[in-house]
């Protein structure tokens, strides 16, 4: 008989009384007036003590009742016949031998039945000369009369109540005991959690809040709390990528791109929000709970390392025990902590602004860069930022890198940010927020200037400060937004004098400049203190203001211009890099130095201070400025610096408020060289000169497929809708690539205009629409279109997604952020579904899923509520994602899932698999290593868990493959991060490749 009939003929309801005569009655309350003693279970045996119920005799004979029992209905009995009598005096016996153990109820449920029954057996006399039969019998029937035992205790009034005021005294007991020890033996362990709870306060207070630009108005603030203000980005990646699947664009979530990748590589323009994201990962790590979507940080110490603070006095850069005293933290960490922290691969390394050091020292960061890498190799999640053309594409390709960069803000986000910052700015700024909205759909010149998240809080301040008017251009826009931070708001706020200064607008501006003007030439983003405070006392007698106390002025600048700020107590900056570059453009054409310009235009931490001279200067300055660009490119000794130079003098022309018709011609002729662009970082430098590039990209006639793809990904980053009409020429176009393109930029355009133009003309044949708002899927709805492959924003409300889903009934769906109240909502009569995207953390349950669906494949971050065994009803599930940390039960669920074939786990998590899991339906397997605790793999648990493997795909850290051949066949694959071992006399059938 097999042991599955006989634990259910055992676990019957038949069987539960007749154990249940073992126990005696049951006690009143928790067991704690009279001596204070922990209850035996030999006190609860109806078999022992005074008052027995049951005798000896009367065991043997409950365990013949129990024996007879299990050996009724069809099949053989378990045993031997002739064995029954001596198989009954085993279990008696075994039964009996409770009265000998020498433990309380609440030590019996804790070990749970198997171990119990393992007492048990121990306690009781050997059975002589039973058949195998008769003692896997004998182990089975004793395991399945423990869970029955156990399960009477639990079920005693007084066992619950005891048992947690058991575990009160033990914890309190075993807490004086920890804290005692550690007192008398300070280590380095209790030492570092100590500091690490202090050091995450810390950088929680440093970096929890956001300072919105312009939010400086009457009765309100300018930081508020990041958790509340911070506006999750899009980040796109490499284009190149030759695995990259054409019907995808390939962006992610800024702040969720760390949980995918271990190293990144994020570019981004002025203003685009790198900094703040940096701002964000750090939070996210320190906050517990952690916020929505951000628990895969939760565990990781952050380590912020501005790279401007780091070399402002030209000092080498910081090893891992000095980030903190690098960084201005006044946290002294426990000697040895950083590096122990990067050993297990718990750190999160954020290396700010590899474009804010000057070009020549750049290499060496990245010396260093690869120095702390070699030496923390597993584990850890770094993240460089950099502005898009200060490093070049392969800068850090071969360390492993991922190259993302942040897109421009899409207009929902600008309508998300905009409101925001209304509600942040108090309730005078309420009646501006619809107008500037509709001032953002309906007027070009404004929609254009709000791309980022630094110029929105302009754009809204100086909206609510001008009563819903706006200046045109770039320079306009800062000029106004100088005006008001350094004159206008105190003024309006009533604030006086505080520091004995009352200056005018244009000496402050003089002043701010010349601060600005030194840093720029100088390669700095920041500056000594006392260096500053010399550079305002020696311009002031120039400015006629020997009346004024230098120390004074210079306080005045520093706390009321909000432009300026103290990163440190001995330095100053730039609250933002961008007035840096306006105030230095200012200077330096005020300077008329023309040939430090020129000279620098190839270094891209000059690109935005030249395009805002050329807004600065008068039209002959502005003439001569682009001409000596040009100049420059003519004599440039390759294509990419030749290219640079011709659109940085495309770009700039669009800064100028006037420029000879000649000079303008020329820079349109020598722009129209350089069309069509190579490579996707052309393309987008292209569409940085505005929109005058839509008249020079030609249209899909005579293109080849690469071609038309590399001039569709320039037009779409215009951000005109001028672009539109452009864009419809390609929307017959054959190309999945293209269409892709196209699709992506349906969210940067009028949703209307655009669904008539491009979208509604597109051939569906494999291509994955994209509706991301309530707008786009009205218009889905409208024109009757029903995608067989779906993304679906989180922002699309019910009632529309429904709509959606019931028209399109899609084969592939995507569900992208986070559903609202993370709850997972169901997903309604779907019938076609083979491919289901779920979103990150999403609450979600197997229940939610549509019944009936032929689904393949299933993508989640996070494990259902009800576990994974509930997929079995899958039959054509082939595939799981990677389950990062899968618990026991996890495990075991598994087993319910024979379809699957192929699954994605740590090596780790592998070394943790139960001893009774074996899933042989598994053929490939990706695998991967430099987990936080080992950093030396074997392959014994792939060969125990998956025998049936056939492919296996390793990636990150060190692996032993001896054990390999002991598969039937096996193919090993593996990327370049892995080194393995073993390889020495595998059989033939091991295939191994790179």
């Amino acid at each position: 008989m097999e042991p599955a009939l006989i634990g259910t003929r055992l676990a019957s309801a038949a069987i539960g009384p007749l154990l249940r005569k073992l126990l005696a009655g049951d006690g009143p309350g928790a067991g704690l007036t009279g001596a204070d003693r922990p209850v035996r279970i030999a006190s609860l045996l109806s078999f022992r003590g005074e008052k027995r119920t049951l005798t000896e005799k009367d065991v043997r004979k409950l365990a013949a009742t129990l024996v007879a029992r299990t050996c009724e209905g069809p099949g053989g009995p378990p045993f031997p016949p002739d064995e029954t009598e001596a198989v009954t005096d085993a279990l008696a016996a075994h039964l009996l031998a409770l009265g000998d153990l020498d433990m309380d109820d609440v030590q019996a449920v804790h070990l749970g039945p198997r171990a119990l029954a393992r007492r048990l057996r121990a306690a009781a006399p050997a059975p002589d000369g039973l058949a195998a039969d008769s003692v896997l019998y004998l182990d089975t029937a004793t395991e399945w009369a423990c869970h029955h035992i156990l399960e009477f205790f639990t079920r005693r009034s007084s066992f619950v109540a005891r048992t947690l005021v058991e575990q009160t005294r033990g914890q309190a007991a075993l807490a004086r005991k920890v804290d005692a020890l550690a007192a008398a033996h300070p280590g380095p362990l209790a030492e570092d959690a100590a500091f690490e709870r202090r050091y995450l306060a810390h950088l929680a207070r440093k970096h929890g809040h956001l300072t919105i630009h312009g939010i400086d108005l009457r009765d309100t603030r300018e930081e508020w709390p990041l958790d509340v203000a911070y506006l999750s980005l899009e980040a796109t990646g490499d284009a190149r990528d030759p695995d990259r699947d054409p019907r995808e664009h390939a962006s992610v979530r800024a702040d969720l791109a760390p949980a995918a990748h271990e190293r990144i590589l994020l570019r981004g323009q002025a203003g685009s929000g790198k900094t703040t994201l940096v701002q964000w990962l750090t939070l996210a790590a320190c906050a517990t709970p952690p916020a929505e979507g951000m628990g895969y940080l939760h565990g990781r110490v952050p380590f912020v390392l501005p790279l401007r603070t780091l070399t402002r006095h030209g000092e080498r850069l910081p090893d891992a025990e000095r980030f903190l005293s690098a960084a201005d933290c006044p946290l002294t960490p426990p000697d040895g902590w950083a590096d122990r922290v990067l050993s297990a691969g718990r750190g999160l390394v954020l290396v700010d602004g590899i474009d804010e050091i000057p070009e020549a020292e750049r290499g060496r960061a990245r010396d260093w860069l690869r120095g702390l890498l070699s030496a923390y190799e597993g584990g850890n999640r770094w993240l460089v930022t950099s502005r898009p053309t200060a490093v070049r594409d392969d800068w850090l390709a071969r360390d492993g890198f991922t190259e993302l960069t942040l897109s421009p803000m899409t207009p929902a986000e600008v309508a998300t940010f905009v409101r925001r910052w209304h509600r942040a700015a108090g309730p005078a700024a309420a009646p501006y927020e619809q107008r500037l909205l509709d001032s953002l759909r309906t007027t070009e010149h404004v929609a254009q200037l709000a791309t980022n998240p630094l110029m929105c809080g302009l754009v809204c301040a100086l909206h609510h400060e001008r009563r819903g008017y706006l200046p045109r251009g770039r320079g306009s826009l800062y000029e106004a937004a100088l005006s008001m931070l350094l004159v206008r708001r105190d003024r309006e706020r009533g604030m006086g004098a505080p520091y004995g200064v009352d200056l005018d607008e244009a000496p402050q501006i003089q002043l701010v400049q010349r601060l600005a003007y030194w840093m720029t030439l100088n390669d700095r983003f920041q500056m000594a203190r006392g260096h500053a405070e010399s550079l305002v006392a020696e311009a002031l007698p120039a400015m006629g203001l020997t009346d004024h106390a230098p120390d004074q002025v210079f306080a005045h600048l520093l706390h009321r211009s909000g432009l300026l700020r103290e990163p440190t107590a001995d330095t100053v900056d730039f609250v933002h890099r961008t007035f840096q570059d306006y105030l230095a453009a200012k200077a330096l054409v005020d300077h008329w130095d023309i040939g430090v310009l020129v000279r620098n235009a190839t270094d891209d931490r000059w690109e935005d201070v030249l395009r805002m001279a050329v807004g600065h200067a008068r039209p002959r300055e502005a003439a001569e400025i682009l001409s000596e660009l040009l100049k420059a490119a003519d004599t440039a000794a390759d294509r990419p610096s030749r290219l640079r130079l011709v659109l940085l003098a495309a770009t700039a022309l669009g800064h100028a408020t006037e420029v000879a018709p000649e000079v303008r011609a020329e820079i349109l002729r020598r722009t129209g060289e350089v069309i069509p662009p190579r490579d996707p970082d052309e393309a987008r430098e292209l569409a940085g000169a505005g929109r005058m590039v839509l008249e020079l990209l030609p249209g899909p006639e005579g293109l080849d497929e690469r071609t038309a793809h590399l001039v569709v990904v320039a037009a779409t980053h215009v951000l005109s809708d001028a672009a539109v009409p452009f864009l419809a020429r390609y929307a017959d176009h054959p190309s999945l690539g293209v269409r892709a393109q196209l699709v992506w930029a349906w969210q940067r355009y009028d949703a209307r205009a655009y669904a008539d133009g491009v979208v509604a003309r597109l051939d569906p044949t494999e291509l994955r629409l994209q509706v991301l708002d309530d707008e786009r899927a009205d218009e889905l709805l409208r024109l009757g279109l029903a995608p067989e492959l779906l993304d679906l924003s989180a922002s699309v409300s019910a009632d529309r997604a429904a709509a959606v889903l019931a028209r399109c009934d899609p084969r592939e769906l995507r569900l992208l952020d986070h559903p609202p109240g993370g709850e997972l909502a169901p997903l309604g009569p779907l019938g076609s579904l083979e491919y289901l995207a779920l979103p990150t953390d999403a609450v979600w349950r197997t229940t939610d899923l549509p019944e009936g669906v032929p689904l393949r494949r299933l993508n989640f971050l996070s494990l259902p509520e009800d576990g994974l065994a509930g997929l079995a009803r899958y039959p054509l599930l082939g595939e799981l994602p990677y389950l990062p940390e899968p618990t026991p039960a996890v495990w075991r669920d598994l087993r319910a899932l024979p379809q699957i074939e192929r699954m994605t786990f740590s090596a780790e998590a592998l070394a943790d698999c139960p001893e009774d899991v074996v899933l042989p339906r598994v053929s490939f397997l990706v695998c991967y290593g430099g987990g936080r605790r080992r950093r030396d793999h074997s392959l014994d648990d792939v060969v125990r868990v998956f025998p049936g493997l056939q492919l296996l795909y390793l990636s990150g850290g060190t692996f032993d493959v001896s054990r390999a051949g002991d598969l039937a066949a096996l193919r090993v694959v593996r990327t370049s991060s892995v080194v393995l071992t073993g390889t020495e006399g595998l059989p033939s059938r091991v295939r191994v490749s790179a």
